[in-house]
């Protein structure tokens, strides 16, 4: 077990080692999804998170969420500190948007967030949207097969759709950035109705 002192916690994010009693907010980390707390957050927060958690993709581009008709971000908090982050569009395949959709674009769980915190901060989430924005008909989301399961989505009630073959974005008429993970992608949906 860590020793609090060994913990830091920058900016409300941890830091290098896993804290077993935070520094700054004064109370323990949280040991049941049910003690987190869910909210909007700005864009710029996300991403920050998302930069020090995400295992595959940690770079997000601020106007790659800006320039879409919807967007929403989120995190989880637990006295004051985040345990995760959430960063939703309208979907990135434009052949998506021929129907109410939102994608899940990110979503980065700190190492000290309690079990299962993927699953009900999705769960959340997927009423907050629909709140927002009662016309969603779907959600859709992608899982790297090289390095995830779909455990989170399947303990969620999304269902499998199509595989991705992965590669490269960039063709001659639409040059990008290079990929982070040209691994083949599994959709996963989720079904208002």
């Amino acid at each position: 077990m860590s020793n609090p002192s060994d913990a830091k916690c920058v900016g409300g994010v941890q830091v290098a080692h896993p804290l077993f009693f935070q520094v700054e907010g004064g109370g323990s980390t949280p040991t049941s999804t049910l003690q987190l707390r869910f909210e909007k957050c700005s864009i710029r927060r996300a991403i920050e998170l998302n930069g020090s958690w995400h295992s595959v993709l940690p770079k997000v581009d601020e106007s790659n969420i800006l320039r879409n008709t919807r967007q929403i971000c989120y995190t989880a908090q637990f006295d004051g500190i985040d345990y995760a982050t959430a960063i939703w569009t309208s979907p990135v395949a434009r052949m998506l948007n021929n129907i109410p959709r939102l994608e899940l674009r990110r979503l980065a769980i700190g190492a000290d967030a309690p079990k299962n915190t993927a699953t009900r901060m999705i769960g959340w989430m997927r009423s907050d949207v629909k709140k927002r924005w009662p016309e969603l008909i779907q959600l859709v989301s992608y899982q790297d097969m090289t390095h995830h399961e779909g455990t989170i989505y399947k303990a969620s009630g999304w269902t499998q759709s199509i595989i991705s073959e992965g590669g490269e974005w960039a063709v001659p008429s639409r040059h990008r950035k290079t990929v982070q993970s040209a691994a083949k992608k599994q959709r996963w949906e989720w079904n208002y109705g």
